[in-house]
């Protein structure tokens, strides 16, 4: 039976989905619903705050490469299994924390030993299901990203309300445990479900050692970008003289349309190519980013976000769309572990960015005119690797 026609695939798209919404959305950006309540029960400054996302967001980066290459050699499913027990038992941990190493220590734990084996280790399984038409495929799934990065914020800055820090820490952890563990259990290695034996043709792809290393700085640039908002969207509502909730509706929102926007981007990236849809998405990204500073109306952030959102969800769905079409099947976990490790350094890179010159001006206008800078860098490095693919005859095996 072919494996890309198999129904099972798409058994694997959903949990994976569901996987990414909770574990991603708390390890990525999660803790920006944090940032106030810490500030004003602790006395902390923002940008010390900001490094509790950096210390999860740099363990997942670095943990990334290992992981993504064990799972190629063990398979998708105890390594993710590893994963989300992990995430589960710090986030309850850290809810007895009472220092800022405490919290530290106990993020860069989760994002070592936990994240960094679900993300890459998970969207390579979904590829593989898929060898045709795998953009749409890589869109939903990664769409649960989005929807646990605008969910995860929201909920917390309501259970922060209700229960206070450390209880939101423990219901995270306890909510890992028990419903990711499952979903875990769902994602069967290709070859259990009646797949060919047959070797997949990995033949026409460019050299990975042009495609993993370019990639690496495109997606440095675009998440150094992209985790600006995403970590100080919130406070910078709430600066404007906005609550903690409405400042999370307002990102909740954003995100949910980045639901669609990341389903988008894969159907495009199987209609035009992988690249150019990622060029598509960092140029949205680039052109409106900057538009957030000019507003001080709660009205308006639920009118700009969604449209920001759209389009700056295609840019994770272009990076593992780019990734399947351009890297071959026996190495794309590693591919996905080392590209997505300069991600998350990228994420940590902004997301402590816009917290230093937030301290340094009170205020967040160079952080978000930084961040448009670096998207219109990376559609420049992907611009380049288009012109070099293409110069090289190579397949777009995604269009």
């Amino acid at each position: 039976m072919d494996t890309g026609l198999h129904p099972y695939r798409w058994v694997v798209v959903a949990a994976s989905a569901l996987i990414l919404a909770l574990a991603m959305g708390s390890i990525v950006n999660g803790m920006s619903a944090y940032v106030v309540p810490l500030e004003e029960a602790h006395g902390w400054e923002r940008g010390d705050i900001s490094l509790i996302n950096v210390a999860g967001i740099l363990g997942m980066a670095l943990g990334g490469m290992m992981m993504g290459v064990l799972a190629d050699r063990i398979g998708t499913r105890p390594v993710v299994l590893i994963g989300v027990s992990v995430m589960g038992l710090a986030y309850l941990a850290s809810s007895l924390a009472a220092t800022l190493w405490h919290y530290y220590a106990l993020m860069f734990l989760a994002g070592f030993f936990g994240a960094s084996a679900i993300f890459a280790p998970v969207m390579s399984v979904v590829g593989k299901w898929f060898p045709v038409g795998a953009g749409l495929a890589l869109g939903i799934a990664s769409a649960g990203q989005a929807l646990g990065q605008g969910g995860v914020p929201f909920a917390s800055a309501i259970l922060i309300k209700s229960v206070g820090v450390s209880g939101a820490l423990a219901l995270t952890g306890g909510a890992m445990l028990v419903l990711l563990i499952p979903l875990a259990l769902l994602l069967r290695p290709v070859a259990t479900a009646g797949a060919s034996a047959q070797a997949p043709d990995e033949s026409g792809y460019p050299p990975i050692r042009l495609v993993v290393p370019t990639m690496c700085l495109a997606i440095f640039l675009c998440c150094t970008c992209m985790s600006v908002p995403l970590m100080h969207l919130v406070p910078y509502i709430q600066g404007c003289g906005f609550t903690a909730d409405e400042a999370g509706g307002v990102i909740f929102l954003m995100l949910m349309v980045g639901i669609v926007g990341r389903v988008a981007f894969g159907k495009f990236a199987d209609i035009i190519g992988a690249i150019p849809a990622y060029m598509a998405a960092t140029a949205w990204m680039a052109l409106l980013i900057y538009g957030f500073i000019l507003i001080d109306d709660l009205s308006a952030f639920y009118l700009y976000a969604p449209i920001y959102g759209f389009g700056y969800a295609g840019v994770m769905t272009g990076v593992l769309t780019t990734l399947a079409a351009h890297t071959p099947p026996s190495r794309r976990g590693y591919a996905m572990g080392m590209v997505t490790m300069f991600g998350w350094f990228g994420h940590a890179n902004g997301g402590y960015m816009g917290g230093l010159l937030y301290d340094l001006t009170a205020d967040y206008a160079i952080a978000y005119g930084l961040a448009a800078l670096f998207a219109a860098l990376n559609l420049v490095v992907v611009g380049w690797l288009y012109w070099r693919i293409r110069g090289m005859g190579g397949v777009a095996r995604l269009a």
